[in-house]
């Protein structure tokens, strides 16, 4: 699995472990702090759960601290520390097997986080089990998924980065998926659905791999997974799919193939915003705000965004697209009062 780059270590400051609360009355764990860390990278010996990590960031020298994990979720954004200065952060980390796509391999039991940014330096690290935290389960393709290797990232990769202590997100996005085969598979609906507890928000953006899927189907399938998500006590949210990066000559994008992704005419945002309004669910309208977007960047502004200089795709988005979509994601969120303002 590949991981971020990293630049050298500039500051590090070992201080003592600190002993986590264990996961299950009577059972032993080894301090969950600093001990389990190298310049580079920490690793947990932790069973698969949600988890409250609370890092000091800082050292003798200015620093630039930036956390990922698991299967290259970003977890904290860069954080800077004026030399001598000392910094607190949190957020909250779901562990799970398979760690990244639900049908991709299993990846490395426990919690692994990598220590990045342009100057990095932590100072001490604890991690607990979570007692109240919040899932955001994410079902979606692979532009929502984590994405195992660079160049590609998934919007619910970067995620996490946006959200405060107490909310996790569950990405159980994956790659080529439609509401037809997501429904089907044991391994994804089959999976996510035992999950999802009362006041847990579930996103689903399944639209681009629905290319053969008819339009009385295709929203059959997305009120199926509205009512599944609503039997457990969960919260739907659709989620219209990210546009493709597709211009006509005067810089609008392309109405057949950046907007609509059906091989029978089906306008998939079309039929998902008809199935919010009708079935009184909260929408976020990502085609929407992702076509303004990019056609405000216009032609060379938006390559960035995708893998256009790397891969010639136009489809899939880089770790800046990611992040960026990301952050839509999260302020549509925050303005629906979805999760607290700021994350």
């Amino acid at each position: 699995m590949r991981r971020f780059n990293l630049a050298v270590l500039a500051a590090l400051t070992l201080g003592a472990g600190l002993t986590a609360v264990p996961a299950h009355a009577g059972e032993r764990h080894a301090p969950l702090g600093i001990a389990n860390c190298t310049a580079d990278a920490c690793h947990f010996d932790v069973p698969a759960g949600t988890y409250d990590v609370k890092v000091l960031l800082g050292g003798d020298a200015d620093s630039s601290t930036a956390i990922s994990g698991e299967t290259r979720r970003s977890l904290l954004p860069a954080t800077d520390a004026p030399a001598g200065d000392r910094i607190a952060r949190s957020f909250t980390v779901n562990v799970r097997t398979p760690e990244g796509e639900p049908t991709g391999a299993e990846g490395t039991p426990g919690l692994d986080l990598v220590i990045g940014g342009t100057a990095p330096a932590l100072a001490d690290i604890r991690v607990t089990p979570a007692r109240h935290a919040r899932q955001i389960l994410l079902v979606g393709d692979s532009t929502v998924c984590d994405q195992p290797g660079d160049p590609y990232s998934g919007w619910g990769q970067q995620l996490p980065q946006y959200l405060r202590k107490g909310l996790s997100v569950a990405n159980y996005a994956d790659s080529g998926e439609s509401t037809v085969s997501y429904l089907a598979s044991d391994r994804l609906w089959g999976t996510v659905r035992p999950l999802i507890r009362p006041g847990d928000l579930v996103l689903v953006q399944l639209a681009h791999n629905d290319k053969t899927t008819d339009g009385a189907t295709y929203r059959a399938n997305l009120e199926t997974l509205v009512a599944g998500i609503r039997e457990k006590g969960g919260e739907p949210v659709l989620v219209t799919p990210i546009v493709r990066r597709w211009f006509n000559s005067d810089g609008t994008l392309n109405n057949n193939t950046a907007l609509l992704v059906n091989g029978l005419g089906v306008d998939h945002p079309a039929v998902i915003r008809s199935v919010a309004a009708d079935n009184d669910v909260p929408l976020i309208d990502l085609t929407a705000k992702t076509k303004s977007l990019v056609e405000s960047l216009g032609t060379e502004g938006s390559k960035g965004l995708y893998l256009y200089n790397e891969k010639r795709d136009n489809t899939h988005t880089s770790v800046r697209g990611a992040t960026v979509y990301a952050g839509l994601v999260r302020d549509e969120l925050a303005a629906q009062h979805l999760i607290p303002a700021g994350g």
